[in-house]
């Protein structure tokens, strides 16, 4: 498989997804069109992941790159390939289906936990998941909902942790992608967000998480995600949004 990452910072990578990835031989790239990088054509790839980033989603005019992403993931979309968006990806993916992004009713930044939604809780991407788990945070936005999307999971801190778009489209508010490697960037790159809050933890507790429950369940939303792509592909009924 090839996998096309988006990536929106030097200093937000993909992390788990990556290592996850390289494991099993698939195929990898990455863009950065905030650098100036041309943006792949959706025959170069059979796994579009948008990560996450500085830019928001509310200010597309601060960024005009992200205008292009957002027609890249719509012509993904249309071609019937898996999109994951992770964080601003996740917004992007949101834009992409005719969703506006909003603002998160509290900043999030830390190792916080999710909850499944009823629906999350018999979505095949999510089947085998405990109803509530930590993963890692970092925003302040939040993906929009478009007509026939499910919220699959929420937070104390945001309704929209997980959505799914469409069976082979879903979008991660939270970053279970996170390394300790992707944690200590963040932490140099982002110290000016760690203003306190309720839902934001200090750089010293952040680096302390054990990331290896977090890790396994990545590992099993990645396989999930791949798989259950695969068997919408062989459904003859599936019909992926325009």
């Amino acid at each position: 498989m090839r996998i096309q990452y988006v990536l929106h910072a030097d200093f937000e990578l993909p992390g788990r997804i990556e290592q996850w990835a390289a494991r099993r031989g698939h195929a990898q790239a990455r863009c950065k069109p905030f650098r100036g990088e041309r943006l792949p054509d959706v025959s170069e790839f059979d796994l579009l992941v948008v990560m996450g980033g500085p830019q928001s989603a509310r200010e597309l005019g601060a960024a005009p790159y992200l205008a292009r992403e957002i027609e890249l993931i719509a012509g993904a979309l249309r071609q019937d390939l898996p999109v994951l968006g992770i964080c601003l990806g996740a917004q992007l993916l949101g834009e992409a289906c005719g969703a506006r992004t909003e603002r998160s009713p509290e900043r999030e930044i830390g190792f916080f936990p999710i909850d499944l939604t009823e629906a999350g809780r018999t979505d095949p991407v999510l089947r085998g998941l405990p109803p509530r788990f930590v993963v890692a945070h970092w925003h302040g936005d939040m993906p929009g909902l478009a007509p026939g999307c499910a919220v699959l999971a929420t937070s104390a801190g945001c309704p929209r942790q997980i959505v799914r778009y469409a069976p082979k489209a879903y979008g991660f508010q939270c970053h279970p992608e996170f390394t300790a490697e992707c944690v200590g960037l963040m932490l140099q790159h982002g110290a000016a967000d760690l203003a306190p809050g309720p839902y934001v933890q200090s750089a010293e507790r952040m680096r302390a998480e054990d990331l290896s429950d977090m890790h396994a369940r990545a590992d099993a939303m990645l396989g999930h995600f791949l798989s259950n792509a695969a068997d919408v592909s062989a459904r003859p009924d599936c019909v992926s949004p325009a």
